[in-house]
């Protein structure tokens, strides 16, 4: 039973892992909401939510359409720095992405 307990933890964060720069969207939130990644590097976030979500840099340097469940947005950060993002959806939903 424990062992079920575990997998069945929200497994779409689990896929998460599987790429250390993917980003999950679900239960309205960017998972994890704080990622660091080395410059060049690629991040990709993936709507695993049955709403509609988007991907929008506070700064305007990158902007998904409206991702439905399953569809993903990525974007290569070519600069170190500090990046935030947020949902224009749902304006609550917020990430940052650290570049070094």
């Amino acid at each position: 039973m424990a062992a079920w307990c575990v997998s069945a933890i929200s497994p779409s964060y689990v896929a998460a892992a599987d790429d250390p720069n993917n980003i999950v969207v679900k239960d309205y939130m960017f998972g994890p909401m704080k990622l660091t990644v080395k410059a060049g590097s690629k991040v990709t976030w993936t709507n695993s939510d049955d709403e509609p979500h988007t991907v929008a840099s506070d700064e305007g340097l990158f902007r998904s359409p409206a991702l439905d469940t399953n569809e993903s947005f990525s974007y290569k950060f070519d600069k170190p720095g500090t990046y935030h993002y947020t949902c224009t959806i749902h304006p609550r939903m917020i990430g940052t992405i650290t570049v070094e």
